[in-house]
């Protein structure tokens, strides 16, 4: 591996109890930037994003509160999760908070409002119920034939068994 395909990296499996707490950093950030309207609470959370879709959590500062000092403690047994979805979902983070970022940089404050309310519902499920908004919209993107299946062989279960059927008939092993 090259030192920087090394160091644009993700984890794969993700620690479901790590991922869900990233997200649970995210509603309380988006949450005080809406309460007291401090949007410039949206240049961290855009930052973070970018960090953790560039290379995990290593650069993110609610990345590594969550990998090692919430994980360690009370995920020792968490779930582990396949990676690319979970990196699909920060790029979507990213895409709403670099909006909603720029959106008040120009001035336009209700934009960016909107933007931070509309990122709180797939981080509210993700960290209260563990349901990826980002991850569904990935299988879906395999489903589809956006996401080449290749990206994340072990996403079967994302998209269900119906999936794997049409894959085996694909692949000349069709099962009824």
């Amino acid at each position: 591996m090259s030192s920087s395909s090394s160091f644009f990296s993700f984890p794969n499996p993700v620690n479901d109890v790590a991922a869900r707490s990233v997200a649970a950093g995210v509603i309380v950030m988006s949450a005080v930037a809406l309460g007291t309207h401090q949007l410039w609470l949206t240049i961290p959370l855009a930052y973070g994003f970018v960090a953790r879709v560039a290379c995990g959590p290593r650069f993110s500062p609610l990345g590594q509160l969550a990998t090692q000092v919430v994980a360690p403690r009370i995920g020792k047994n968490a779930k582990r999760v396949p990676g690319p979805p979970k990196r699909f979902a920060q790029a979507m983070g990213a895409a709403f908070t670099l909006a909603a970022m720029l959106a008040w940089l120009f001035g336009n404050d209700l934009v960016a409002e909107v933007l931070l309310a509309v990122l709180l519902v797939p981080a509210t499920l993700e960290a209260g119920f563990g349901y990826c908004v980002g991850c569904k919209i990935f299988a879906y993107g395999i489903h589809l034939g956006l996401v080449p299946e290749t990206i994340c062989l072990e996403c079967g279960d994302l998209y269900g068994p119906s999936a794997q059927r049409r894959r085996e008939a694909r692949a000349g092993q069709h099962v009824a």
